[in-house]
């Protein structure tokens, strides 16, 4: 049986899949789809580093087994992972924000490079993974800021530490890939997934757009905003979660996929939008006195336009968005709100997922 998303639940049902990240925003809305879907799912992270949080605030921990661990820990991680015997892995693990990135340089790239040449030895030494999808970013490419979007044939860079941290990952899954995944007996099959700013109801992270604007408008304080003519390409969280699915599946399953075994997972090219314009669509949707300005102090560079081209994960893996900006945004908006209500985070999670699931 096929959900609506275009994801199997036969495939996915009793599958033994292993999370790093877990306990971040997405790794915390990942769990709870595989757990829709059936999966057998076991996640490994750090604790959540802020409050609240989407991990305690959802009660992650229902949605599948959980480890707090680092991936920098190969025996901690390595013995994980043995424990779970999964047959798909899952690598969200990241220091995921470009501020921090600039800040602390070294732990980024610690994190980023370094824990994912551990994971993907830690997957080398699981025999029954036939699976592995390494998450990286949109920022991997060298972006010059031209009026197009991305593909996976152009050229990696990184003008700032969180690019090149997660350019240089695409270079160690490609070295491993090439080293250890292919021709030498190994069962597991390697790619990476590139997606673009997501939203959703759970993240309460520093310098982010709508989790600044909930912080703010949540206390009756103004939103300051940081580049309201930056372009990003705004999804819902979900949406690129069952592309990784959806690759995953594809992988395990001995679809034909040519190189490069890389994929853009990122919205239709009309929801890229600038930040002002999601700024003023969610204080629209918080109401009352919400509201946001332009702070005009110099900030540190960030691209102002940056769009991915997804031609080849919908045309190869039969994968498209689901939800319009609009749509992602009443949903995402509707979960902060229920949250400050003192809603059960955990059924409404599981409701949004069954949403976007089932059409």
């Amino acid at each position: 049986m096929t959900a609506a998303a275009g994801l199997s639940r036969t495939f996915w049902s009793g599958r033994r899949v292993f999370v790093t990240g877990h306990t971040g925003f997405k790794g915390g809305w990942l769990m709870g789809l595989l757990q829709r879907l059936g999966a057998d799912a076991h996640g490994y992270a750090l604790a959540p580093p802020y409050e609240p949080n989407v991990f305690t605030a959802a009660d992650v921990s229902r949605f599948g087994s959980s480890t707090i661990g680092d991936i920098r820990d190969g025996t901690r991680l390595a013995a994980a992972m043995a424990d779970a015997a999964p047959e798909i892995v899952l690598h969200l693990a990241a220091q995921a924000l470009v501020r921090p990135a600039r800040a602390n340089p070294v732990d980024t790239f610690s994190t980023n490079v370094v824990g994912t040449a551990q994971v993907l030895d830690a997957v080398r030494a699981a025999p029954g993974v036939t699976a592995c999808v390494v998450v990286t970013s949109d920022k991997v490419y060298d972006n010059v800021e031209w009026p197009w979007a991305y593909r996976e044939t152009d050229r990696l860079g990184g003008k700032e530490p969180y690019g090149a941290s997660k350019a240089c990952t695409e270079l160690v899954v490609e070295s491993y890939r090439a080293s250890y995944f292919s021709g030498d007996g190994h069962t597991a099959l390697l790619a990476s997934a590139r997606a673009g700013n997501v939203i959703g109801g759970g993240d309460w992270a520093e310098d982010r757009l709508i989790p600044d604007a909930v912080r703010a408008f949540s206390t009756g304080g103004s939103l300051t905003i940081r580049n309201p003519s930056s372009v990003r390409p705004w999804q819902h969280v979900l949406e690129p979660l069952s592309g990784y699915l959806r690759l995953a599946e594809a992988l395990a399953t001995g679809v034909s996929l040519p190189p490069p075994l890389a994929y853009n997972f990122g919205p239709a090219a009309d929801d890229a939008v600038p930040v002002r314009v999601i700024a003023d669509e969610i204080a629209s949707r918080w109401a009352g006195a919400a509201s946001w300005s332009h702070d005009t102090r110099f900030q540190p560079y960030e691209a102002r336009l940056l769009e991915v081209d997804s031609a080849k994960a919908r045309t190869l893996l039969g994968w498209q968005p689901r939800w319009r900006l609009a749509q992602a945004l009443d949903r995402t908006i509707d979960w902060y709100k229920a949250f400050y209500a003192g809603h059960d985070m955990h059924v409404f999670t599981q409701r949004q997922i069954d949403e976007y699931l089932n059409g």
